[in-house]
């Protein structure tokens, strides 16, 4: 009973969020004039964003690459790029689900640990957040009038402290003797069956970050983080161009940049599906106030931008889906049997 009220309550606060921020973002919208924006786009470089993100995405299966290699030499990238594309349509119409059915899919086809294959998640995740907090402590320093434009109610200087021990935290978590220090002091005194059971899961899952031991692949990893995140940014300034917005003569790449890092926030911290609704208020809240945009081309921008990227990646992923013949996602009783 107890599970079915906690499901409850995470679909209705994720409907809130849904519906609150749809509200903020059409209650002063003219939909005539929206639609006539929107209808009269130029869709020449929305077709030519297509590829570029598909390159982002394949760039994050040649990181997943040189992240599992360590575990299991030899994986094939195609088969890495469409577990990645399962997970982001997957994560398009539920939530995080994403996370769990792309090791999940790999690991029946590559034969590889599903724990050892989430870790490896784990630690994207955690890269991706790294990535995230240096592009946007590096938008604040440069545009930190516009981020404060952006998202008023956002104190940077007071957030300086948390991020910094929240880096210290996850570095840690990932450090061995840290861990088994942790579990021995505050669990093992407690029930040593549960620490027993917990530090066998974690040396299994230390198995899956075996990349984090193999320093000379620390540039690569590097290099590929950056490549991912300009690439989410090039999408987001060629479309610029299928808007003839009024009161701007120009919007250029470092626009995009800062507009990928607002728009990164949201899919970190949105619990609807694909950040719908969110990302669209952070989108036209940003351009409305930093460039003068309207709410109705801010809105479109916003739109046609996000749809996109979900008809992209719920398309592709769709078809990955039918490849890998995933005809449900796993239960819970499937993945533990893979930490088994």
């Amino acid at each position: 009973m107890n599970d079915i009220i906690k499901k409850i309550l995470k679909y209705v606060f994720v409907l809130f969020i849904l519906v609150g921020s749809i509200y903020l973002v059409v209650k002063d919208i003219d939909f005539a004039v929206l639609i006539n924006i929107i209808k009269n786009a130029n869709y020449f470089w929305v077709l030519i964003s297509i590829p570029v993100m598909l390159i982002s995405h394949w760039v994050r299966a040649l990181r997943w690459k040189t992240m599992i290699d360590p575990i299991k030499p030899g994986n094939k990238t195609w088969d890495l790029f469409s577990a990645v594309m399962v997970g982001y349509a997957v994560n398009n119409v539920i939530s995080r689900a994403g996370e769990f059915l792309r090791p999940y899919v790999y690991s029946k086809r590559a034969k590889v640990s599903f724990s050892s294959l989430f870790a490896t998640i784990v630690v994207e995740r955690f890269m991706d957040l790294l990535m995230l907090i240096l592009l946007f402590g590096g938008v604040s320093i440069f545009f930190n009038d516009q981020i404060k434009l952006a998202l008023p109610n956002l104190q940077i200087e007071k957030l300086i402290f948390p991020t910094l021990l929240l880096v210290v935290v996850l570095c840690l978590a990932f450090y061995p003797p840290f861990v088994n220090f942790c579990l021995r002091i505050f669990i093992k005194p407690f029930s040593l069956k549960f620490y027993e059971k917990l530090m066998d899961l974690f040396e299994k899952f230390s198995h899956g970050i075996a990349i984090l031991k193999t320093p000379s692949a620390y540039i690569r990893l590097v290099i590929e983080s950056q490549s991912i995140w300009i690439l989410y940014a090039v999408p987001m300034y060629l479309m610029f161009f299928s808007f003839p917005f009024q009161n701007v003569s120009h919007l250029g790449f470092d626009d995009a940049l800062l507009l990928i890092v607002i728009s990164g926030i949201g899919f970190t911290i949105a619990p609807t599906p694909g950040a719908f609704g969110v990302y669209h208020w952070l989108i036209q809240n940003a351009m409305m106030k930093l460039y003068g945009i309207s709410s109705e081309e801010a809105l479109a921008y916003a739109t046609l931008t996000h749809a996109i990227n979900y008809i992209v990646q719920v398309g592709v992923g769709g078809l990955f889906l039918l490849r890998e013949n995933i005809k449900k996602l796993p239960h819970k009783e499937d993945i533990s049997i893979e930490l088994e």
